[in-house]
């Protein structure tokens, strides 16, 4: 499996992926982080097979998305989606429903509750790159 840049003929694979595991994002928005190299995807033998989606931040960047085939779950796509992730911008920032803290934790994240909106978190992690 590979882990690279999203390209612009992969939008509607990416999009597909971001709907199937019931995420929210902005077709346009995508459209955009794919063209500055922000959209990294997970492939194998010419096959997508997850994608993340993230937001540059002066300090790192923020993962919109992370979203994995169904039938490719709970294989480690994810997380190599999140560390190469985290090679490439060092500090990540993640707003997630409580659901998914497993996962986050797993990876290392600081995990907190986010103010005001019961059963969203907030999670860091802190890398060298």
């Amino acid at each position: 499996m590979t882990v690279r840049p999203a390209t612009f003929d992969e939008h509607l694979s990416v999009m597909r992926i971001v709907d199937g595991a019931m995420l929210e994002a902005d077709a346009n928005e995508v459209k955009k982080r794919i063209e500055a190299g922000t959209v990294l995807v997970a492939e194998e033998e010419g096959r997508i097979l997850g994608t993340g989606v993230l937001e540059p931040r002066d300090s790192g960047a923020h993962i919109d998305a992370i979203a994995v085939l169904r039938a490719r779950r709970a294989q480690g796509i994810g997380r190599e989606l999140v560390e190469t992730a985290g090679e490439r911008y060092g500090r990540l920032t993640a707003e997630f429903e409580s659901t998914v803290r497993p996962f986050y934790e797993s990876l290392g994240f600081d995990i907190e509750s986010v103010e005001g909106n019961e059963g969203r978190l907030r999670g860091t992690l802190e890398r060298e790159h």
